[in-house]
Parts: structure tokens; C-alpha cells; sequence
């Protein structure tokens, strides 16, 4: 089992914030997310700085494409973006169309999906998915619990790559202890530490604690 890489979601506003955060963290992480806020404030220019900056790390655009996904992963690829993503209520001919695109595809699972989607995205060559507890039901004050791990677990053994957020911190890690996760992603407990790159040291540290 390969240690879970650890992604940094950019969800600023502009530009020049994303700038600010991404110093401190860019060295260290092992992808970089132009997060859906930063997507929709700035455009496929924000893709474009994070590309110039680190032009070998793994830059993805979370678009939570809907529609039109050819030419929505062809911007993103053209701005520099190796991976994107899709929202789980999207057709299966828009991810198809995105998939054809871009290096690879994430399914962003959200809201009402089912396993029986799960196995036809799979079977249509879609190999990724972010598992999800939003920000929106974690202020409710959701939390991670069994039923999710479950689901994850279920996700790898379909063979899917999972990458899991939402309200992860250093001390959600060890919850996932045994799960072959794909990546942790982590927000606002990077970008808005004290010290931002200390934070992601020691993520990374915790991550090869758990997993190793």
C-alpha cells in the first residue's frame, strides 16, 4: 500500500491569497487543488499561476463540472491542469466526454449516489473518486463515523483510487488506519494555521505514522 498523498485545496478568492497560501505549502504537498471558490472567482487563470509556480506537482482544477465537459477539461488542460474534477449527478456521457480530455477524472460524490453509478463509471474507465463530508454538514456539525468508512472501503474494493475531505485535520488521520486512501485533502487547517507549513509537515508526518 502506497502512503495517501496530502492535497492542499486552494478555496481563496483571489488570486494573490491563493499566492500567500500556496508558499508555504507548495514545497510540501503533493498536489495542489484550485479549489471550486477560486474556480468560479478567478478563472482558468488561476490554474495557469499554480502551473507557473510548481510545474511538477499535480495541479487540479475542482470544477465539479455538471455539463459540457469536453470543452470545460479541455480549458482546464490547456491552463495547465493535469487532473479535474466532476460532480457524482453529472452523465455519464459528460464524464466520458471530460475523461477522453484531461490526464485523469474525479467524480466528486456528493449528495444521492448509488454503487450501481459507482460501477459505471468504473466501467467507463473513470478511476477516481473524492469522498466527501461537506462544509456545509460539517457546521451542522456532522462528523466522520463508520458508515463512511464503510463506504470508502467499498469504493477501493470496487477499485476505485479515493481521495477523501472534509474537516480533516492531524488528528483525523488515524481514522483511516488500513484504508489504501488515495489522498487526504485538506483546506482551512492548512491555509488558515498559525504556521501553514509546519501544519503540512506535519500531516505528511502523521500520514507515514498511520501508514507506514
Amino acid at each position: 500500500m502506497a502512503l495517501p498523498k496530502l492535497q492542499v485545496a486552494l478555496d481563496n478568492n483571489t488570486i494573490p491569497s491563493a499566492i500567500k497560501s500556496i508558499k508555504a505549502l507548495g514545497d510540501i504537498v503533493d498536489i495542489i487543488e484550485v479549489g471550486t471558490i477560486l474556480c468560479l472567482a478567478e478563472g482558468s487563470e488561476a490554474i495557469k499561476v499554480m502551473r507557473a509556480l510548481y510545474p511538477d506537482k499535480i495541479i487540479l482544477a475542482d470544477t465539479k463540472c455538471a455539463d459540457a465537459g469536453k470543452t470545460v477539461a479541455q480549458n482546464c488542460r490547456d491552463a495547465g491542469a493535469n487532473w479535474m474534477t466532476v460532480i457524482c449527478s453529472a452523465s455519464i456521457e459528460t464524464m466520458i466526454a471530460a475523461n477522453n480530455v484531461v490526464e485523469e477524472l474525479q467524480v466528486e460524490l456528493y449528495g444521492d449516489w448509488t454503487f450501481e453509478q459507482a460501477a459505471l463509471w468504473y466501467q467507463s474507465n473513470i478511476k477516481q473518486v473524492v469522498y466527501h463530508q461537506s462544509r456545509d454538514a460539517l457546521l451542522s456539525g456532522k462528523t466522520w463515523d463508520d458508515s463512511d468508512l464503510e463506504k470508502i472501503k467499498r469504493l477501493i474494493e470496487m477499485g476505485f483510487r479515493v481521495s477523501v475531505t472534509g474537516g480533516l485535520d492531524v488528528n483525523t488521520i488515524k481514522l483511516f488506519k488500513g484504508l489504501d486512501v488515495e489522498a487526504f485533502i485538506a483546506g482551512r487547517s492548512l491555509r488558515d494555521a498559525e504556521d501553514s507549513k509546519q501544519a503540512a509537515i506535519g500531516f505528511k508526518q502523521e500520514i507515514q505514522r498511520v501508514f507506514s
